[in-house]
C-alpha cells in the first residue's frame, strides 16, 4: 500500500473503533491494540491491571504478526491466554517504521 492509502485506511479503522465504542475521541494505536488483544483472548473484564493491559497488547501484536509468519500460535494456557513462538526477526529500524507496520497489520485485521 502507498503511504496515502495506509493513512486513509488507518483513519477509517480509527473511526470504526470510535463509533463501535461510542467514544468522542479517535482511539490511538495502544487502544486499538488493547481491543484486538481482548478480541483474541476473549478476556472481557470491567477493569484490567496495567500488566494485563500490556499482556493484551502483546497478544495483539503477536496475532497481527502471525499474518506474515513472524510468529506462530502455539496454544493456550490453562487460563485461556494464547501463546506464540517467534519464527523470524523483523528487520525494522525505528519507531516510525514499527508504527507503520502495525497500522498496516491492523488494517488487514479489520478488513478480514
Amino acid at each position: 500500500m502507498e503511504d496515502w492509502e495506509v493513512d486513509f485506511k488507518w483513519l477509517e479503522v480509527k473511526h470504526t473503533v470510535k463509533k463501535a465504542m461510542g467514544k468522542e475521541q479517535l482511539p490511538d494505536m495502544n487502544a486499538i491494540l488493547f481491543l484486538i488483544g481482548i478480541q483474541e483472548t476473549g478476556v472481557l473484564k470491567e477493569e484490567y491491571t496495567k500488566e494485563e493491559k500490556q499482556d493484551l497488547m502483546h497478544v495483539a501484536i503477536c496475532s497481527l504478526l502471525t499474518q506474515d509468519g513472524h510468529f506462530e500460535f502455539i496454544g493456550r494456557d490453562e487460563d485461556g491466554w494464547p501463546h506464540f513462538k517467534q519464527i523470524t526477526t523483523l528487520d525494522i529500524k525505528g519507531v516510525k517504521e514499527q508504527g507503520r507496520l502495525l497500522q498496516e497489520k491492523i488494517i488487514q485485521y479489520f478488513n478480514s
